[in-house]
């Protein structure tokens, strides 16, 4: 199938950095981190199919078309290999790239998301998305908002993420969460050949640091591992500085080509 031509926000001067939202999400939803990278870097924040202003999909789409699409966006702008961003869905999608075109990929760095799921857990998953085509997406918001963020946790950014998922496309939702049902890559990450940081949320209740650890970190050879202290599964907007520091700090610090 034919890579579709998706929207992005390109920003800065440098080698190219490619951002990954979550699920629901689009190409805004990255706290001060494209800002700080596009210091030193050309930042490309994404919307994935079926998400923002790219194309709208339908199930059944597989995380290889995903990443394909992405791969395509990478060479359209003659940035290849990138260092490639990626948190939840994202971070999914970015390890199924570093597999499928590993040419385009100078570093990786997944967050937030693991790199399989147990066979029980699939439909759970796949229900996530079947939901909202049954009754909207004003039916999934509550729960997606529980996973997603802290206790208590409240403010101008759990209302904007609010806001995007009411306004998100059903087809897109559902055919993302189908897609992230079909997560496999663990078995042949042991074949990724880059410098690779993988972050995880203290407090992620989504996807447990352990899950990101045993996953996707212990399976990616040289791989690091950052346990954000605090951070629930949003940690690019609850834990926006110390996300975008630890990001920033392997990308661009002194050691980042070690």
């Amino acid at each position: 199938m034919e890579a579709l031509a998706l929207h992005g926000v390109l920003t800065g001067a440098g080698p190219l950095v490619v951002l990954l939202h979550p699920v629901g999400l689009d190409h805004r939803f990255w706290g001060m981190l494209p800002g700080v990278l596009a210091a030193e870097r050309r930042v490309l924040a994404l919307d994935l199919a079926g998400h923002g202003q790219s194309p709208q999909v339908a199930r059944p789409r597989s995380l290889e078309e995903y990443a394909d699409d992405v791969a395509a966006a990478i060479v359209q702008v003659g940035g290849d290999p990138a260092e490639v961003v990626g948190l939840s869905f994202g971070g999914m999608i970015a390890q199924v790239l570093a597999l499928r075109h590993p040419h385009l990929i100078g570093k990786l760095v997944p967050g937030g998301c693991g790199g399989t799921f147990a066979a029980e857990v699939r439909p759970m998953l796949q229900e996530r998305g079947l939901a909202a085509e049954r009754d909207g997406m004003a039916a999934v918001v509550a729960p997606t908002l529980e996973r997603w963020f802290s206790p208590g946790y409240a403010g101008f950014v759990v209302e904007a993420v609010r806001e995007r998922l009411l306004a998100q496309d059903v087809a897109g939702w559902s055919a993302g969460w189908h897609a992230i049902a079909g997560l496999d890559a663990t078995p042949r990450l042991g074949q990724v050949r880059v410098p690779t940081l993988v972050i995880a949320g203290e407090r992620d209740a989504a996807t447990p640091a352990a899950i990101t650890e045993a996953t996707v970190m212990r399976v990616i050879p040289g791989a690091r591992l950052a346990v954000l202290p605090g951070a629930p599964h949003m940690m690019q907007l609850e834990c926006a500085e110390t996300y975008t520091d630890t990001v920033a700090g392997f990308l661009l610090g002194a050691d980042a080509d070690a």
